[in-house]
């Protein structure tokens, strides 16, 4: 998982930041088997029909790895600093959950016509089709409970939720409630977390346990501050336990 910003979120503000689709990309092309994605691509600094063309071609160069992961954005100070529009949060999540519909459709169907609030097609179609039928799975990052996770249970095949394991678990049943009032099975929708494994290893193992009673299946590593030495010894010795 790479990240979508274009300026570095710690150490050196002035350092070097890579964009993060072109990164996808390439990471297809040298890679495998491991899957990829973006975690999560805010949704004001592309058209949603330009991320699905660029969704496509990562799907394509990395024979169907991609996860597609999208979010409402939140990075302010980069957008002012760019010139690009950061609208309020209630406009951004409706951004969202529209630019979920219009990736879905550009990527099931031809001649597409939707007129939405903030986005519109005129006949469109996109291909080719991607190599992961209907579509790349769709992961929807974010947290608040009155507009992000009605959103959630509405459009995200995977939800990803950061924060302690009890707040998670009340947000996932929230996401169960909101999915039965929009007419779908909570089972639908997996769940995803982080895992820092600078932790001693009682606590990472503590939280990788604790999120897995509480029906989380997914957990997104970051890289520690002690560096490779600890992803290979989580990778050797924790990993074959977990996965």
């Amino acid at each position: 998982m790479v990240f979508d910003h274009f300026k570095p979120l710690y150490g050196d503000s002035g350092g070097p930041c890579l964009e993060g689709w072109s990164l996808l990309a390439a990471l297809a092309a040298s890679t495998s088997t491991i899957r990829l994605g973006s975690l999560v691509t805010g949704i004001t600094y592309r058209h949603p029909s330009v991320l699905a063309a660029q969704a496509l071609t990562v799907d394509h160069v990395s024979n169907g790895r991609l996860e597609l992961a999208v979010g409402a954005a939140w990075f302010e100070e980069e957008h002012r600093e760019l010139g690009i529009n950061f609208p309020p949060a209630p406009e951004r999540i409706e951004r969202l959950e529209e630019a979920v519909q219009v990736i879905k459709l550009l990527m099931t169907m031809d001649h597409i016509s939707f007129p939405g609030l903030h986005y519109r097609l005129d006949g469109a179609s996109m291909r080719p089709r991607p190599l992961q039928r209907p579509y790349p799975p769709l992961w929807v990052g974010g947290g608040g409970e009155r507009m992000m996770l009605p959103a959630v249970a509405r459009i995200a095949d995977m939800w990803h939720g950061f924060g302690p394991v009890e707040d998670l678990t009340r947000k996932s049943k929230l996401i169960d409630e909101f999915a039965e009032q929009a007419g779908r099975n909570p089972s639908a929708i997996g769940r995803a977390s982080d895992l820092s494994i600078s932790e001693r290893r009682v606590e990472v193992e503590g939280r990788i346990e604790s999120l897995a009673l509480a029906g989380f299946s997914y957990l997104t590593v970051s890289w520690p501050e002690l560096g490779q030495a600890r992803v290979e010894e989580f990778a050797q010795e924790l990993m074959p336990a977990y996965t």
